[in-house]
């Protein structure tokens, strides 16, 4: 019969022993040690200066003093001595010192953490997951970090997500307080799209890029083509907006017919032109000028054109184009200005058009 328990290593009492409290207390000494085991640290190789009774060491390899040829094994303090605690395996030991849990395999201690996670049906990372989200995390900083050719990996990242067909939807959906405002993905096919919404119920698309062609297209761009289907009187020596009230396309209303401009509705770098066709009132002399006007006032630089000489009526046409950039509320008008003789700038032919380019 063995004198110690089997896993243990608890010292058993014998029948007709004397002094069987010495062997009960030095069983419980031990399991005072093994039980709910935890150490200090896992760093020392030799015993500190000023031990307290009740203190644990996971002993670093290369012990030397008291602890020489405990490596690896846990040393505690119990009765003003050092007692040594050989592992076995299975045994769990918690450090202190880093927080860390470490599990002894017979060759080493290890984390005590799983390496693999394998078919879980819902993981919840300070948060509780549910059937409508598998996973669910509560957090404030997330990162992703490619494996180095130093740690064995290439040094790439790839984040892959994947739909069945092309007619379900992939993406991100982005929230403020579980209200959706942006969707960004594959969203009905597999054009990419960009798409934002002020309720979580009416999405408008930003931006679309057909995955066949590369190409982009920014459906909600304010841009507009208007132009005037009767002729418009222009006197000599004074500038006189044209009237414009038909529109080819108007994107966002950018265009307002009622005031013949074109309203800004954010601000950034916008593209205009603009042609004026001649007709002929008395005389084919007249010096045709056109340009742009910002609020009303203030000549947009690189805007002013002028034709001079005999005209040919409903022939001779001046182009204007320029950019500019515009704050939110800005207006932009098309002038037109004779010199030497009154004329008009002809219907259908005459227009204006533009849009936000940055």
């Amino acid at each position: 019969m063995s004198d110690t328990t089997t896993h243990l290593g608890l010292p058993y009492i014998h029948a007709a022993q004397a002094q069987k409290h010495v062997t009960h207390n030095e069983a419980l000494r031990l399991l005072d040690g093994l039980v709910q085991l935890s150490a200090l640290d896992r760093t020392r190789t030799s015993p500190p200066a000023s031990p307290a009774d009740g203190d644990r060491h996971l002993v670093a390899s290369g012990a030397t003093g008291l602890w020489a040829g405990w490596d690896l094994n846990i040393a505690f303090r119990a009765d003003g001595a050092w007692i040594r605690l050989p592992p076995r395996p299975g045994w769990l030991v918690w450090v202190e010192a880093e927080g860390l849990l470490l599990v002894w395999t017979g060759l080493g201690w290890s984390s005590a953490l799983p390496t693999t996670l394998q078919n879980l049906t819902r993981l919840g990372l300070g948060s509780t997951a549910d059937a409508a989200n598998p996973f669910s995390a509560r957090l404030n900083a997330a990162l992703w970090a490619a494996k180095t050719i130093a740690e064995g990996g290439t040094g790439d990242l790839f984040l892959k997500l994947n739909k069945e067909t092309a007619g379900d939807d992939l993406g991100l959906v982005l929230q403020t307080g579980f209200v959706t405002k942006a969707l960004i993905g594959l969203f009905g096919s597999d054009r990419f799209r960009l798409a934002v919404s002020a309720d979580g119920n009416t999405f408008l698309d930003g931006l679309i890029v057909e995955n066949a062609t590369g190409i982009v297209d920014q459906p909600r761009l304010p841009r507009f083509k208007a132009w005037t289907n009767y002729d418009n009187y222009v006197g000599v020596g004074s500038w006189t907006k044209i009237g414009l009230n038909n529109t080819d396309y108007n994107d966002q209303g950018a265009f307002d017919a009622a005031t013949n401009r074109f309203v800004a509705l954010v601000s950034g770098t916008y593209l205009f032109g603009a042609t004026l066709l001649y007709k002929v009132n008395a005389s084919t002399s007249a010096r045709m000028s056109g340009r742009l006007v910002l609020n009303g006032t203030t000549e947009i630089r690189g805007s002013l054109g002028e034709i001079s000489a005999t005209h040919v009526s409903l022939a001779t046409a001046l182009w204007l184009q320029t950019m500019v950039s515009l704050t939110a509320g800005d207006t932009v008008e098309l002038q037109g200005y004779f010199r030497v003789a009154d004329g008009y700038v002809a219907a259908d032919q005459t227009c204006f058009w533009g849009c936000k380019v940055g």
